[in-house]
């Protein structure tokens, strides 16, 4: 897990997109990663639940338009990460 955080450390205070293992996709500026957490602000949270939208098309919205915050600050547990990347690194096609 320690790996994990001090990789994520090159990442802070950049729009990232992080996949999670529920069924939820976030994009926002990385503030801090820890063994516990990651913290997020100006950040979306989006349930896939809740939108016809895939998890790709959502992605690539964010990269072409920008992050549509809908909290300033955002915490959630580390194990919930299956994926990261630059926001600006998404190939929007």
């Amino acid at each position: 897990m320690m790996e994990l955080v001090d990789r994520l450390q090159d990442f802070v205070g950049a729009e990232v997109v992080i996949d999670c293992a529920s069924p939820y996709a976030i994009v926002g500026t990385l503030v801090a990663a820890t063994s516990h957490y990651v913290e997020l602000r100006d950040a979306d949270m989006h349930d896939l639940r809740d939108s016809a939208t895939s998890r790709e098309n959502y992605v690539v919205k964010a990269a072409r338009h920008g992050v549509a915050a809908n909290r300033k600050q955002l915490i959630f547990r580390i194990e919930e990460l299956v994926g990261v990347s630059r926001l600006k690194d998404v190939i929007v096609g």
